[in-house]
């Protein structure tokens, strides 16, 4: 049971085996817009309408609906995916698979389970998808682990409900065995049906029913292999019903015990299996809602198939049932007990051959169940093997298995029922009759333990086909109305609908295509929440179809008579609707169906229907008919266009026939009447409620214009108009109120008017003077007027009356310049030029003139026939009245025949050209000869004396003679006309598709001959486009019916066929399987090639483009299996069916031209290959140059930039030329094309363009530019000249002055040599720094040292006031400072957020009661909000009090976090919304308003334990790596700068040699007596006590430290002397005007000196900081600007300035080295995220942002990607790595900040999304890092990722996390002072946020501004004396 894969394969194995297609390649995944936007646009054909696609990358198993949920399940190969119903968009998707796996082995959830066997990667195709809504669980069945099964989540499908086997082990271990895990099949191809039947009686949970394809040992599907381990029998059976209960015992779960001794299956004895192979189709309930205590059935269909090899057993379809226990309390049955099974047939009336035998689809609708069989095929025509729909009805079904029962039990027949002894739970081999047992209805419905069981009923349920078409795969049903409605899938991805009426006749069909190539799955289901919608599935979609599109039908009868039944005309709206689009639908006459019929649809009739323009009406009647509701009480009028309406009414209710009044349009407004026209037809429509409902017309006439109309029938018009008008014959009028009429007898009918009577007159000759008479009729009346007769607007002449019924007119002479030219004949009233006579019948007077016309004497003689008298001489003339009757012409003259020769046959149309060829045909009639064989001329194609056309007759032989013709006298031809015998040799190709358009060329001898040829195929089929020469004839074969061979016969003058036996083969037609590549660009030309089968029949080959495309392109055969076609040129960039023209014929596949039988007009639908069109490439030179200068006979290469596309092109696809040359292409990337010239390049332009071509485009991209030409070489010959004067010129300048240079030479000389020296030392030091610095600095940063880290309220103070903070270390910390006796000091709590609330006693009540009452005011959101914007809105509320005011309320709410994020967000919203209006990419750039202040704080606050736990311990390993790089070589004390540096403006650039110093300190402070400490013999001794001061005092705080001012430092130079050493005393060194500061080495202080340090008492502030010093006076290491004010310096000095200062930016890289790691590692803590304590706060944030962004349609990723960098690392990470003091208590020098600025903008350059444009003159402070850039910025877009990546956040998991960290932080601050300081901002705008408030309606309707002012008269009075007593 291959073919249908049930549950599991994607395509039935037929549809696979004969597909062409090829695997579609893997789709992006859905979050791709450009593809989204492919498939969920609306595909609208006919009747159906495809509203959603999903695209699945790989094959679709299997879907299930949610209809509750509005969800559907899809399971797809190695993928599950929740989709929302209504437009199919991804809600969720699992991976579950490729996994490694081995059919042989056990699941490796057994966890006794070995195995031996390999297992491979192995995908996963889903068996089972059902839904389990009483569990909330969606059951997933896999074909890997032997048929594996899991437990979804309802509502989220990615996650696992019930893990089972269980993973913890519980109390009790559950024991595993391999029957709970082998539960579908295991195969690809092999079927499962799996339901989910309600829990049985006294049981919890839900069953499982699961029908699976056998797959063990002896199955097709086994694998072949020597093993003999089958794990399938025992654990598989064919049937079973499974445990589903997963709430209760987990070791019940999926077992098949229905007690402790029988196990519910039904499994196929291991013998039998070969007779039985079953392949299971559906599994389904019916009914699917019984009535209470009604019996269920659990129905499965499948196929048995026959015996291998044996042709009398055939493939049965069966239909097996199962009894359901009845309600909760029914007993459950074993499954074997009530199985029964029955066959099904399709088949008609033809026998055998016409027999359908394969199930393929089942639906169960209320009363049958419908069926989709096909007669199976061989394998190459099984993609349209012959398929039917048949149905049967469930009460035959259940007759049936009573009757069975009944036979076997009570009155056994035993050819109507079997008990199945091939079932191993079977009770025996036979029927047995149970005596004294009578079978009770449940026990014929269902059996019984004691009754013989499973049963199978012999005889087949028959049913005819109701409908046939080829390639049937699956079927739904809905009853609508009075009709059936079936869809059909097809395997081409079509889905085909036809409506059924009551007899299940077929009475419509339409047909749509899904998915083209695609065959749709067997099952489709209605949506369950609205069955107007349709749900299928292909083998790579999901499809939500519409059953109908009505609103295609414009008109009411097109809506009926289209015959659909879910469409219905809405009479009061007026269109094709759905019932339920329709209002009032449910009520009569409101919505007319199509079951009622065209005649039911409404029309209206206008009474009166003719109008008498001149006539008053008082209204008109409107009857109207057909099914419209009763229109009374609706306000009605007639609509007539142009807004023109009038009133109308109903007089009552009435249905089916109504009558309605209207007014008449007004006379004014009438339309006027077209030219030529005597009435105007008038379209009105019936408005009902505004809509015009049903139309009319009715006639406007005016009598009165019949006159001017007609005006030569005007009476007789007047009379037989189709209105009522009447004839005036005195006023010559038509009116139509007789009483008008003067004269008494008027004329009553048409035959009564005076009219002319019709003669046939004589011709007449040119210029002769005649009287025509002219016959009259009732012309009494006119007897004695004065006629004139009228021969046109110019020939009048007089009338006189013989009688009262004649006429004459006299001396009528006309003229004519043409052989003959005819007169209308009239009479009109003389005087009255526009009243004539009525003439019905015109008479006419023919004027000939005998000198025209007639060039010879035949023709002249021949006008005799038309009653010319007409005579020749010297030409043709008049003949006079007594000139003789004419004579004889001359001999007939032959001027040419045509053809030449002709078949012995004879039917040669002979043409003969000449003169007098006879006077009329008789002449000629028998008188043509070609010597003795008779040539019968043709009447029909006889011209007089000019041509006679004649049929050849046969001839004995061929022989060759002239033409004879003889009219009176004989006249031969010049030429002779040859009889001769055609002959035909062979023919080539001598085969070709059946499609035709195969050209042939036929080859044989005289072929030229005779005048008509004929090619035809297989006796009956033309050839075509016929073109021959004297030995072949050319043409194109037409299409054959069959592949066969067929004969060509040729034939002439369509006599016999020429004998030669010519046969011709049809084959089958050529097959196109594949294109690639798949895209082009719009210019086109691009090379596609086409892959296919027996192209070597196709002889021409074109490629179109439908919609877009250009001009089609001609292909060319590379072979049998191979084309080759340049793209088209297409009008834009767009996707475009493509069509392929074999031999002039349009390439169809094969299966759709099959599927044209389906629907007519599905013909020529849209072609199943389709090109994507992108733009034209685009190149450019490498450096974007225009011009290219290249000397001739050098070597040429060209380097290309090529712009990104997707075009994928090839090396193969480009064409470089330079000129004509073309350029050799070496290498090709993706951006980037090489190419050389070997040949020499030359031209008399001197100027080449270069271009590169693809396909059809071509660009020129520069030019090149050649030089050596003519005027070059004379151009330098002058500067040669002009060159060696100057050398004479500057030789002897140079002779005058060489003593002078030589001496000069020498001395720069020295100078270059010692400056190299240095510069070379220089280098070599710094590379020795960079190897040496790392290891020594790691080593020294290995020492245990703790993290000072600040506590909460420090850093929280520090980072929310950083201004407020610097006032603090320095004004509060300073003063205050006392030292105890270790030396350290302790650091008081002086900022004011931190302290009490100091305020006098007498004021505290009422101040903490306002403050209470705006602490309240504060809480409320709307005042909050209203009094942050109305503060904003103020001139003068400055930035700075802007970050005050948002720091002062995070401070005051800092105890509930949650309702301040509220606050942000709103406030953020409001941000964003005035962003996005002007530009979204600079929000939250700077902190300019409140909102990002607060944003500031809020990530301060958050992210407060991740800078502690994460990244506080690498940014201060960093902090100290830094600190000691920069003291291990010379700082300058004054200027700050330093020979180790990240910051080029401190970088000192002089070589100052430093040698270091260990000193022996002693210092009573900090713990310790004495250390050794090391310093350099440059520093001053300032700076020594501060490198003392940190040796001594690095594990204590450094705010605890005492100053360098605060210590003195003694030497001890021996026992006896000891020196106070200072940076400035007596022996202090001037240089240049400027004091030096003392350093180590001005003392000599030797290495390993003894040095003391004590507290001094007095501070000597004489000097103050040693980097305020007046550079002007006073200087360390370096002269800062003797540069410019000492010219003249000594030697020594001036030569050191000479070295380039740029040389030292080196030590910036050594620097750089050196601290690589520690900011590597840095910056990995910051842009990592831990998984026990991810960055909740930054995903919530992060989420909102991204939430925002959607709502506002900013889709461009660069916007969201610079406000999630501003919000999180500018706004918070930049702040704290610039200042480390707000996170560790330390000391930031000026020269750290300065090398965290570089570190700093290194970190912005990583988040940043713009590309470093960086050159030679870029600062060094970006171009330091320029290098780890881009890695940087890859770990940001990766965290950016992982955030995104996280699980969202609710607002609830938020909130709780807000809420900790209030908690964990509270009581740190005193919310009072915050309150108060808010307070003042609040006093100072009282009346802007009174008004602001009583301008907000709900802070109005709350009374928020009296709440306000209640808080300002608490506090108004006292709260600044309070302060200032303070």
């Amino acid at each position: 049971m291959a073919r249908r894969a049930a549950g599991g394969a994607p395509l039935s194995a037929r549809a696979a085996a004969a597909s062409p297609l090829p695997r579609r390649p893997p789709f992006p995944a859905p979050s791709c817009p450009l593809l989204l936007l492919l498939f969920l646009g609306a595909a609208r054909i006919d009747a159906l309408e495809i509203q959603r696609r999903f695209p699945s990358p790989t094959p679709t198993n299997n879907f299930a609906l949610d209809g509750a949920a509005g969800t559907v399940y899809l399971a797809a190969v190695n993928r599950l995916y929740q989709l929302s119903g209504a437009n199919l968009s991804l809600e969720a998707e699992a991976a579950v698979g490729p996994v490694a796996d081995s059919p042989l082995c056990h699941a490796p959830q057994l966890p006794q389970a070995s195995c031996e066997h390999p297992r491979r990667l192995t995908d996963n195709y889903n068996k089972i998808l059902q839904l389990d809504p009483g569990q909330g669980l969606v059951v997933v069945c896999g074909s890997i682990y032997q048929g594996f099964c899991q437990l979804r989540r309802r509502g989220n499908i990615s996650a696992v409900a019930v893990h089972f086997p269980p993973a913890a082990p519980p109390a009790q271990p559950v024991t595993v065995f391999p029957s709970m895990l082998n539960v579908a099949a295991n195969h690809p191809n092999a079927s499962t049906v799996g339901l989910v039947l309600p829990p049985a009686a006294g049981t919890g949970g839900s069953r499982l029913l699961v029908g699976a394809t056998y797959t063990g040992y002896g199955s097709a599907f086994f694998p072949r292999n020597s093993s003999l381990e089958d794990h399938r029998f025992e654990n598989t059976p064919e049937i079973s019903i499974r445990s589903l209960d997963a709430r209760g015992d987990l070791a019940k779960l999926f077992t098949f015990d229905l007690n402790p001794s029988d196990d519910n299956i039904l499994k196929i004895k291991q013998s039998a299996k070969e007779q039985h192979k079953l392949g299971f189709v559906r599994a389904f309930l019916h009914p699917p809602d019984p009535q209470p205590g009604a019996q269920t059935y659990a129905y499965l269909a499948l196929n048995s198939e026959a015996r291998a090899g044996d042709k009398e057993s055939q493939a049965r379809s069966l239909l097996a049932r199962i009894c359901l226990p009845r309600g909760a309390g029914g007993d459950a049955k074993k499954l074997t007990e009530s199985y029964i099974q029955l066959g099904l047939q399709c088949a008609g009336g033809a026998g055998r051959g016409d027999l359908y035998s394969r199930l393929v689809s089942v639906f169960p609708a209320r009363e049958r169940l419908f069926a989709v069989f096909e007669r199976p095929q061989g394998a190459l025509a099984a993609r349209t093997a012959p398929a039917a729909l048949c149905a049967f009805r469930f009460a035959d079904v259940q007759a049936a298995i009573r009757a069975a029962r009944n036979a076997c039990f009570v009155d056994p027949a035993p050819d109507v029922v079997a008990v199945l002894d091939s079932v191993v739970q079977g009770t025996g081999p036979a029927c047995e009759r149970k005596l004294n047992i009578q079978l009770q209805p449940e026990q014929l419905d269902c059996g019984a333990a004691h009754l013989q069981h499973p049963l199978s009923i012999l005889q087949p349920l028959k049913a005819s086909p109701m409908f046939r078409a080829p390639g049937l795969s699956s079927v739904a049903v809905a009853s609508v109305g009075n009709y059936t409605v079936v869809f059909l899938g097809t395997v081409s991805g079509r889905l085909l609908k036809i409506n059924l009426n009551e007899s299940m006749q077929v009475v419509s069909r339409r047909v749509v295509t899904v998915a083209y190539g695609e065959p749709v799955h067997h099952i489709m289901q209605f949506d369950p929440a609205d069955p107007g919608y349709l749900y299928l599935m292909t083998s790579h979609q999901m499809a939500r179809v519409k059953v109908a599109a009505c609103a295609m039908h414009a008109t009411c009868r097109d809506c009926v008579g289209a015959a659909d039944a879910y469409c219905g005309w809405c009479a009061l709206e007026t269109r094709c609707t759905l019932q339920q689009d329709c209002a009032n639908s449910s009520q009569p006459h409101f919505w007319t169906s199509a079951s009622e019929g065209p005649g039911h649809c409404p029309t209206m009739t206008v009474l009166p229907a003719k109008i008498d323009v001149h006539q008053e009406y008082p209204g008109m009647i409107l009857q109207i008919s057909g099914s419209l509701p009763s229109l009374s009480g609706m306000e009605m009028a007639c609509d007539y266009g142009n807004n023109i309406h009038t009133v109308a009414r109903v007089p009552g209710p009435a249905y089916g026939h109504q009558i309605a009044y209207c007014n008449l349009l007004p006379r004014d407004q009438f339309p006027p009447f077209l030219p030529h026209q005597d009435h105007v037809t008038v379209e009105m429509f019936l408005r009902v409620n505004g809509q015009n409902i049903v139309r009319a017309s009715f006639t406007i006439y005016d009598c009165s214009r019949v006159g001017q109309v007609y005006p030569h029938t005007a009476c007789t018009s007047c009379l037989s108009a189709q209105w009522p008008c009447f004839w005036c014959i005195q006023q010559h009028a038509c009116v139509s109120n007789q009483s008008r009429c003067e004269a008494s007898s008027n004329p009553m009918n048409p035959q009564d008017c005076p009219q002319i009577l019709p003669a046939a007159l004589a011709p007449v000759p040119t210029g002769s003077s005649q009287s025509v008479p002219v016959h009259l009729a009732n012309a009494a009346f006119f007897q004695g007027t004065a006629l004139e007769c009228s021969f046109g607007q110019e020939e009048i002449f007089e009338a006189v009356w013989v009688n009262e019924s004649a006429v004459r007119c006299n001396q009528v002479v006309l003229h004519t310049t043409q052989k003959s030219q005819v007169f209308p004949l009239s009479l009109q009233l003389k005087g009255q030029p526009a009243r004539f006579l009525d003439s019905p019948d015109p008479v006419t007077v023919e004027v000939y003139n005998c000198a025209m016309g007639s060039p010879d004497c035949s023709q002249c003689l021949g006008r005799e026939d038309l009653g010319h008298q007409c005579v020749w001489s010297d030409g043709c003339r008049l003949r006079g009245t007594l000139q003789p009757l004419p004579g004889t012409c001359p001999a007939p003259e032959i001027r040419a025949i045509e053809p030449l020769s002709g078949p012995l046959d004879g039917g040669t149309l002979l043409t003969i050209r000449g003169r007098n060829l006879g006077r009329r045909f008789s002449d000629v009639a028998h008188s043509v000869w070609i010597g003795s064989v008779a040539c019968e001329p043709l009447a029909d194609r006889y011209t007089v004396s000019e041509e006679i056309v004649c049929a050849t007759g046969p001839a004995p032989g061929a022989f060759s003679d002239v033409v004879t013709v003889n009219a009176s006298k004989e006249g031969r031809s010049r030429e002779r006309f040859s009889y001769v015998l055609p002959l035909v040799h062979a023919l080539e190709p001598t085969m070709g598709p059946k499609a035709g358009g195969t050209r042939i060329t036929i080859q044989g001898s005289d072929l030229h001959v005779g005048s008509e040829l004929q090619v035809l195929v297989n006796g009956t089929e033309p050839c075509t486009e016929l073109v021959r020469t004297d030995t072949s004839i050319a043409c194109t074969v037409p299409g054959g019916a069959l592949p066969a061979s067929v004969p060509v016969c040729v034939r002439f003058e369509r006599r016999g066929c020429v004998h030669g036996n010519l046969t011709f083969w049809y084959m089958r037609n050529p097959v196109i399987t594949a294109i690639r590549p798949r895209r082009s660009h719009v210019s086109g030309g691009r090379t596609i090639t086409v892959a296919g089968e027996r192209f070597h029949m196709v002889q021409n080959v074109s490629m179109a483009v439908h919609h877009i495309g250009r001009e089609p392109t001609l292909c060319k055969v590379l072979n049998s299996t191979l084309i080759t076609c340049p793209s088209p040129g297409a009008l834009s960039n767009a996707s475009a069916p493509v069509d392929f023209f074999l031999n002039g014929r349009a390439y169809a596949d094969e299966a759709a031209v099959a599927e044209e039988l389906l629907d007519p007009e599905e013909a020529q639908r849209g072609s199943r290959f389709r090109l994507d069109y992108l733009p034209d490439p685009q190149f450019s030179t490498a450096k974007r140059e225009k011009w290219i200068k290249h000397h001739p006979g050098e070597p040429l290469t060209l380097v290309i930039h090529k712009e990104q596309d997707s075009l994928g092109l090839e090396s193969h696809e480009y064409r470089v030329k330079i000129g004509q040359v073309s350029c050799d292409i070496q290498i090709v990337s993706e951006r980037v094309i090489h190419c050389s010239v070997n040949e020499s390049l030359g031209t008399a332009e001197g100027q080449l363009p270069i271009t590169i071509q693809v396909g059809n485009f071509n660009q020129t991209i520069a030019t090149l530019q050649l030089g050596g030409s003519e005027t070059a070489i004379i151009v330098s010959i002058v500067i040669c000249s002009i060159l060696l004067l100057l050398s004479v010129v500057a030789l002897f300048v140079f002779c005058t002055k060489s003593r002078r240079a030589e001496r000069y030479w020498q001395k720069t000389l020295l100078q270059m040599e010692e400056m190299e020296s240095q510069i070379r030392e220089e280098i070599r030091k710094g590379f020795a720094e960079l190897q040496t610095d790392m290891t020594d600095l790691t080593k020294e940063l290995n020492r245990s040292q703790g993290i000072p880290f600040l506590e909460y309220k420090h850093f929280v103070t520090r980072t929310f006031f950083p201004k407020c903070s610097s006032l603090y270390e320095e004004r509060y910390v300073l003063p205050s400072q006392t030292l105890n006796s270790q030396g350290s000091s302790t650091v008081p709590e002086t900022h004011p957020l931190l302290g009490e609330w100091k305020i006098p006693e007498s004021c505290r009540p009422n101040m903490e009661e306002g403050i209470s009452l705006f602490s309240s005011l504060l809480n409320n959101k709307h005042f909050l909000i209203v009094f942050v914007h109305a503060l904003e809105q103020q001139k003068d509320f400055a930035v700075r009090d802007r970050c005050s005011l948002a720091s002062l309320l995070t401070i005051a709410l800092h105890g509930k976090l949650e309702y301040y994020t509220g606050i942000m967000k709103e406030l953020l919203v409001d941000l964003i919304d005035a962003s996005a209006a002007k530009n979204p990419k600079l929000m939250l750039r700077r902190t300019e308003s409140v909102v990002e202040k607060m944003l500031t704080n809020w990530m301060s606050i958050c992210m407060y334990s991740c800078l502690r736990e994460t990244v506080g311990e690498p940014f201060f390993l960093l902090l100290c790596a830094i600190k000691q790089q920069i003291n291990k070589g010379s700082i300058d004390a004054i200027t700050g700068k330093a020979r180790y540096t990240l910051n080029e403006e401190w970088l000192l650039r002089e070589n100052i040699e430093a040698k270091p110093r260990n000193l022996n300190v002693s210092f009573q402070g900090c713990g310790m007596d004495s250390l050794s400490v090391r310093a350099m013999d440059t520093d001053t001794l300032t700076q020594v006590k501060e490198k003392i001061l940190e040796a001594f005092c690095k594990n204590v705080p450094y705010s605890q430290w005492p100053r360098a001012e605060d210590v003195d430092l003694e030497w001890f130079a021996s026992s006896t002397q000891s020196y106070v050493l200072r940076d400035l005393d007596d022996t202090s060194v001037v240089e240049d005007g400027r004091k030096k500061l003392n350093t180590l080495a001005h003392y000599k202080i030797p290495e390993g000196a003894s040095l003391a340090m004590s507290l001094t008492d007095k501070k000597d502030n004489t000097l103050g900081r040693v980097k305020d010093l007046d550079t002007e006076k006073y200087f360390h290491l370096v002269l800062p600007t003797d540069e410019l004010t000492e010219p003249k310096k000594s030697h020594r000095q001036s030569h050191r300035k000479k070295v380039l200062p740029e040389i030292y930016l080196t030590r910036l890289l050594s620097t750089k080295g050196t601290l690589q790691k520690f900011l590597d590692d840095l910056f990995k803590a910051i842009l990592s995220i831990r998984e026990d304590k991810p960055p909740l706060a930054v995903k919530y944030f992060f989420d909102f942002l991204e939430e925002q962004a959607e709502k506002r349609g900013i889709s461009d990723p660069d916007t969201l990607h610079i406000w999630k960098t501003n919000s999180l690392p500018l706004r918070f990470w930049v702040n704290i790595l610039k200042n480390p003091q707000f996170v560790f208590d330390i000391d930031k020098t000026d020269h750290i900040d300065a090398c965290l600025s570089v570190i700093a903008q290194a970190f912005i350059d990583a988040c940043s999304i713009s590309d470093l444009q960086l050159g030679k003159d870029s600062p060094t402070n970006k171009l330091l890092y320029a290098k780890e850039i881009p890695e940087y910025r890859k770990i940001v877009q990766r965290y950016y990722k992982q955030i995104h990546d996280m699980t969202p956040l609710s607002e609830q998991e938020m909130n709780a996390h807000l809420a900790e960290e209030s908690r964990k932080y509270q009581n740190e601050f005193n919310t009072n002072v915050a309150m108060a300081e808010i307070y003042k901002y609040a006093k100072r705008y009282r009346t802007q946020i009174v008004a602001a408030l009583e301008a907000n309606p709900t802070a109005r309707r709350t009374q928020l501004q009296h709440k306000f002012e209640q808080v300002v008269a608490l506090m108004e009075d006292n709260i600044y004396e309070c302060y200032s007593e303070a």
